[in-house]
Formats: C-alpha cells, sequence, structure tokens
C-alpha cells in the first residue's frame, strides 16, 4: 500500500530536519527495519541511499521490490547469527555488527567462497549490559591482529550501543569512548547513535547514525 501523501511530506521532512542537522562529516543511516518499501522509496526520492535492515527474511522481498532503484546500499545492522551469515554477506555489502571472533572468521570464509568483501564494523561493549553482544577494549585490543588480517573483510570502523538507562551526558561519554578506540585501532569509521541519542553521538565523532523511527515514525505492526 502506497503512503499517502501526508505520511509523504511526514517522512521527508523528518529527512530533511535531521539531514540538514547532521555534521558534513556524520552519515545518516536510515533504519528501514520494519517499514514497507514504499517508504524507503519516499526517502530515496530525497537523496538517502544508505539503508538498514536486521532481519533477512524481510530485507530480501524489499531489496527485489527496490530493485529497480539504481545506488541503493544496504547495511546490515541487527545481531548476526552464525547460520545466517551466508545470506547477509550475499545480501549486504555492509555488516555492523560483528561481535566475535568466531563471527569475524565465519564471516571471513564465507565471503572468500561468495568471492564478497564487506566492509564490516566490529561491535564493542563499553558498559556492562547483558543485552548486548560485543568486545570488551581489552579483549578488542588482544585480537585485533588476527581481525585485521582477515582476508575477505574490509574492516572500517567499531559499532556501539548505549544501554537503557544512561543520561545524556553518560551517553555521550560512552560514544566519546568509542570514538578513542577507533582511532587507536586507526578505524576510520564510527557507527553509533539512534534515533533518540544520534545528536550525543554525532558530537563524540560518530561517522554513522541510525535512525529509524526519527524518520519512518513508529513502526507498523506488520509490513503492508
Amino acid at each position: 500500500m502506497a503512503s499517502s501523501s501526508t505520511e509523504s511530506e511526514t517522512i521527508q521532512s523528518r529527512w530533511q530536519a535531521i539531514h540538514g542537522d547532521c555534521p558534513t562529516a556524520v552519515h545518516l543511516l536510515a533504519v528501514s527495519k520494519g517499514h514497507p518499501a514504499m517508504a524507503v522509496r519516499e526517502l530515496v526520492a530525497m537523496g538517502q541511499v544508505d539503508f538498514g535492515e536486521s532481519r533477512v527474511q524481510e530485507a530480501l522481498p524489499k531489496q527485489q521490490d527496490l530493485a529497480d532503484l539504481s545506488g541503493l546500499r544496504w547495511h546490515f545492522i541487527g545481531r548476526l547469527q552464525a547460520n545466517k551469515v551466508r545470506a547477509v554477506v550475499r545480501a549486504f555489502p555492509v555488516i555492523h555488527s560483528i561481535d566475535s571472533q568466531a563471527l569475524a572468521e565465519r564471516t571471513s570464509r564465507i565471503a572468500l567462497e561468495e568471492k564478497k568483501s564487506p566492509e564490516v564494523f566490529f561491535q564493542v561493549k563499553l558498559r556492562d549490559d547483558p543485552a548486548k553482544g560485543g568486545w570488551e577494549p581489552d579483549g578488542l585490543r588482544e585480537v585485533w591482529p588476527e581481525l585485521q588480517s582477515l582476508p575477505g573483510l574490509k574492516p572500517i570502523g567499531l559499532m556501539t550501543m548505549a544501554p537503557l538507562g544512561l543520561g545524556p551526558e553518560e551517553r555521550q561519554s560512552l560514544f566519546h569512548e568509542c570514538r578513542t578506540l577507533a582511532d587507536e585501532l586507526a578505524l576510520p569509521e564510527c557507527s553509533m547513535g539512534m534515533s533518540g541519542d544520534w545528536k550525543q553521538a554525532a558530537k563524540a565523532g560518530a561517522t554513522w547514525v541510525r535512525v529509524g523511527s526519527g524518520l519512518f515514525g513508529p513502526r507498523p505492526e506488520r509490513l503492508v
């Protein structure tokens, strides 16, 4: 079902406002998970090319529906399960959620088999949070020589998410730590910040901010 003209104007006005507020060095990743292909088309018309999905089974038909559009770049931002690596490598040129050495090695092997070379972010966990995966900084430093030499992958940055319950200053401090660690590892990119805290992330040195509801509004109960 197509978006109404009012809904289109809302999506477009949100995009204009956020895009206008983003510093030049910050890229806006439109998180389209849970939203229909038509909503993606609304943002493509505005010039948006980078879109984030977290479920392969949702993303593949959406990508097919949008195959007539050139220049779209799909980012996988969900938790990457070992049994979904091949499908993700085939469909996504950018992966934001490599959170363990075993997963990195598996992704490397499959990328070589599929003759792909995805750009990858390594997920770090900078605060105690059982709901999220990722390396603690010292653990990442320890395995970094092996990670950066894995064939088939293009390491470009770090990704992190702030735990629930942190205040704005605490979030900005966490994001700053991620930026500092990325700089230490000579990684140019940081994927951090979502609809509610992307401004803190941008101020702390994010190069990618992941915005979903801030652009598309609340997710519908099911795709139409």
